[in-house]
């Protein structure tokens, strides 16, 4: 297993380096996954001092930016590779900016989702030295063997090689030991999708490509070896091939056997489970299964106009199935400001999947991500984006400037109502003022915003007390204890310690309010802030 181990790339301090493999990563728990295929490919389609000569050094967009141009430039690199996502491209086009203005004979690589469609335009590709379009796997290291030696690269613009999946080496051996204990831990078995829902990079696949099974499978061994017990799977389409599915999720249930401490992140196909993974799914104990299900729209006609193909029948059979069978955590997306999506089609949507009870639905607005073919849709539809990251549409035809915005609203105070699993018994009462769900929850969130001016600064307390005087408050208002006793039940539940004014009365004085005890919850939680940015990453 000595190729498992973490390189001295990743565990030492280098104090130089020709090459710095970068980015700037959403969240200090984001790991990497492109860099790490970069280094670990150096070696492979470069040559061992090549991978000798690179370290990865990540930071977070949050991270001052004199700082990150210092510590970089500390390591007197002769190229510097960077990772640019609709995320941190403003952040990092500053930082190109202050790189070249503090060393311009530095030259800076630049590759990812972000910039490996409608480049021509980015002012970050105008100020670096080279852009590596697609799959980076082969072709960064091609190009550093030629800056770095000779012959120097005739072309700014590069166009990634494809390679088939078996000469790409894997990167696991090159998560450090840190990474294992603190950070999230991405993963693929594969590559692509064929699927063509326009409002996703992954239409521009031609197909999907699975990494060899088994030389993947010894990795994860490795990585599990080491103490690795979190593992989020990129793949988009996880359960395409019931056979490869169902020996992941064999390993994992082997692991279960070693440690009950794991946890596993999927991305499901919704309509596609066979009885086949029903029985492997249906054997995980609670806590250990979270899969991602992008459900998007309920609506034949939207999703026939963005190419989506989705068997609705099947998929609601599905999490009934998932819900009722397995233990599994089912985080639900949908997608609001799609062509020809109307607030009220969306909320009969929305509607019929919490009629289904997943245990979270994220609830997200279009984004026009570069190179997609939803751009097909803008004159007919009358489609306006933000033109700067991440670029959210602001209107359509079928849904006004005003009602996106307070649409973006309501999906903060979802997160914070419901998706952090604080009110479970507040918020049936909260839906049940409507006939339908969704409009209970937007009138809320209508009079939320007005009493708070702001979707950020609400404190748990503050959430409290507003659910009280709005329950209350209705036209046919609801009876203050029943809404009391629905509060202090969650209010204690979720371990909070302050006292909303609506429950100092009855919150037990002496004694400290119970933590939250379920391991579940702390996980769950954890990973969902992971979520925040969907890690389908491509080096």
């Amino acid at each position: 297993m000595a190729d498992l181990q973490p390189s001295s790339a990743q565990v030492c301090a280098a104090a130089q380096a020709d090459i710095v493999l970068a980015t700037l990563n959403a969240k200090y728990i984001h790991a990497s996954l492109g860099l790490r295929y970069l280094l670990a490919n150096m070696a492979r389609h470069g040559s061992p001092d090549l991978q000798a000569a690179t370290v990865v050094r990540e930071f977070t967009i949050q991270r001052p930016l004199d700082e990150v141009v210092r510590e970089l430039l500390a390591l007197k690199p002769r190229v510097i590779g960077l990772g640019v996502y609709i995320w941190n491209v403003t952040q990092t086009t500053a930082l190109v900016r202050a790189l070249k203005a503090a060393d311009a004979s530095v030259k800076v690589v630049l590759g990812g989702p972000e910039v490996s469609h409608e480049w021509q335009t980015q002012e970050v590709v105008a100020l670096a030295d080279h852009l590596i379009t697609g799959w980076g796997d082969v072709s960064f290291p091609k190009l550093c063997l030629a800056l770095l030696h000779g012959p120097q690269p005739l072309m700014k613009v590069i166009a990634g090689e494809q390679p088939p999946l078996d000469d790409i080496a894997l990167p696991y051996a090159h998560y450090s030991q840190a990474d294992l204990a603190h950070r999230v831990l991405y993963v693929e078995a594969s590559r692509g999708c064929p699927f063509k829902c326009e409002f996703c990079l992954s239409s521009l696949d031609k197909t999907a490509w699975a990494f060899e099974l088994d030389a993947f499978l010894q990795a994860l061994d490795g990585l599990y070896a080491r103490g690795a017990r979190t593992f989020k799977f990129v793949d988009r389409t996880f359960n395409l091939k019931a056979a490869t599915s169902a020996k992941i999720l064999q390993f994992f249930l082997d692991k279960l056997q070693l440690d009950p401490v794991l946890f596993v992140h999927f991305e499901l196909i919704p309509d596609q489970l066979p009885d086949r993974l029903k029985a492997l799914i249906a054997q995980f104990p609670a806590g250990v299964l979270q899969f991602e299900i992008g459900i998007q729209s309920f609506n034949p006609e939207v999703q026939q106009r963005i190419s989506r193909r989705q068997d609705d029948e099947a998929t609601a059979d599905n999490l009934r199935w998932l819900l009722r069978s397995s233990q599994a955590h089912l985080h639900t997306d949908l997608i609001f400001g799609l062509p020809g999506e109307t607030l009220a089609s969306f909320a009969a949507g929305f509607d019929k999947l919490y009629a289904l009870g997943p245990h979270e639905i994220q609830l997200g607005i279009l984004k026009r991500l570069r190179g997609t073919p939803i751009a097909r849709h803008t004159e007919a539809h009358h489609m306006v984006y933000d033109p700067a990251p991440p670029y959210t549409v602001l209107a359509t035809d079928a849904v006004d400037a005003a009602t996106l915005t307070q649409f973006g609203r309501l999906a903060s105070y979802w997160d914070r109502l419901a998706n952090s699993g604080r009110f479970a018994r507040t918020l049936p009462l909260l839906l049940a003022t409507h006939a339908s769900p969704f409009m209970a929850f937007w009138d809320f969130s209508v009079w939320l915003w007005a009493r708070q001016g702001s979707r950020h600064s609400l404190s748990p307390e503050q959430l409290v007390d507003a659910l009280f005087d709005y329950l209350t408050g209705l036209a046919a208002p609801l009876s203050a204890s029943v809404v009391r006793q629905a509060l202090l039940d969650d209010y204690v539940a979720s371990g909070a310690r302050a006292r909303p004014a609506c429950l100092s009365e009855v919150l037990p004085k002496p004694a400290d309010p119970k933590p939250r005890a379920a391991t579940l919850s702390k996980r769950q939680a954890r990973h969902s802030a992971a979520d925040a940015h969907p890690a389908k990453i491509a080096p």
